[in-house]
């Protein structure tokens, strides 16, 4: 595998879709449809794709899992900003996979590589296990396969396990407590209607609640990294320019996600619904 001038892994078809868990053929049919952007064009001919095409392909694997068809799939990226950022794309995906039921199951250690997206030593599955990702059971592992993405991606982030899973303490405290605050607000606005439009509401709300979450915890999150880069750094601004670089969140995150539950109708056949 070879990388780009920035260091990003400069993938071939094969290896693309290897890494994204989909066949080849379903990539060029992706490509051929505009989901996908072009690769760039390295050596030989041969076409080099990078951290955009994998995240593009992660979304378009969630919105699938959501019941949505491949027409509604090209109208809700259609809809994106053409220059998201892998990191952009993954927070729309994060959107999306908060629609989707908790999707618990024990699988195969063997299973557990290939839901990885990636082959997995046994070192990292000590090391899944330690971030609470992957739960021994019997002779396999139980795993909600959205976490267990974010956890293969955190095997690659210099952090030791007791530090993700402090951090995964800290947001489960913080979201529980915004959760009920919500929730407690949201019932006292709606405690005189029926049943039935309450919770016609709620399935309205939850998408939207989720994204001004997502989008008020970037922007927390954008602040308080350029006050930690300005305070050790040296004044000539290359701090901001770092935090926004690093968490360019706001507003990309607020635009274009809609509501994945109200865009699945109709049915489509070919290789897009493969994979």
């Amino acid at each position: 595998m070879t990388t780009t001038d920035t260091g990003e892994p400069a993938l071939t078809i094969d290896e693309l879709a290897a890494r994204a868990g989909v066949t080849v053929r379903t990539v060029r049919f992706y490509g051929t449809r505009g989901l996908l952007p072009p690769p760039a064009i390295g050596p030989r001919r041969v076409g080099r794709y990078g951290g955009e095409h994998l995240a593009r392909l992660a979304l378009i694997e969630e919105l699938q899992h959501q019941g949505m068809t491949l027409a509604a799939i090209e109208r809700y990226l259609g809809q994106l900003p053409p220059d998201l950022s892998p990191h952009d794309l993954a927070l729309h995906r994060a959107v999306v996979a908060s629609w989707a039921p908790e999707a618990v199951e024990t699988v195969t250690r063997e299973e557990l590589g290939r839901r990885a997206g990636r082959p997995v030593t046994d070192e990292e599955v000590g090391r899944l296990v330690a971030m609470d990702v992957a739960v021994p059971d019997g002779d396999g592992y139980r795993v909600d396969a959205g976490l267990l993405r974010l956890g293969v991606e955190l095997l690659d982030v210099p952090l030791s396990p007791e530090t993700v899973l402090a951090a995964r303490t800290a947001l489960l405290e913080h979201s529980r407590a915004a959760a009920r605050d919500l929730s407690r607000l949201l019932r006292d606005a709606v405690a005189e209607r029926d049943a039935r439009d309450v919770r016609s509401l709620s399935a309205h709300m939850h998408p939207l609640v989720v994204q001004a979450l997502l989008t008020t915890f970037q922007r927390s999150l954008r602040e308080e990294l350029r006050e930690w880069l300005d305070k050790d750094g040296d004044g000539d601004g290359d701090g901001d320019a770092g935090a926004d670089a690093g968490t360019k969140a706001g507003g990309d995150a607020s635009g274009g996600v809609g509501t994945p539950g109200g865009t699945g109708a109709g049915t489509d056949t070919g290789p897009g619904a493969a994979g």
